[in-house]
């Protein structure tokens, strides 16, 4: 149960992760730093998001 959870907390900081990327994509200019952080945190996000449905999927229960 404890990975499931682990698995949940990843993938909700992979959405917002995500989220915050294509806001920050959406309303930002061309600015360097502004780049760099997209891309930190598209990546990121996407590594948390994906680990996380992993972790769920991949969890078996079991019955006590």
């Amino acid at each position: 149960m404890e990975k499931r959870v682990l698995g949940i907390i990843l993938t909700l900081l992979g959405v917002v992760g995500l989220i915050y990327a294509g806001v920050s994509f959406m309303t930002g200019g061309a600015d360097t730093r502004n780049i760099k952080a997209i891309i930190f945190s598209g990546i990121l996000g996407a590594v948390f998001f994906f680990s996380g449905i992993s972790l769920i999927r991949n969890t078996k229960d079991k019955a006590t």
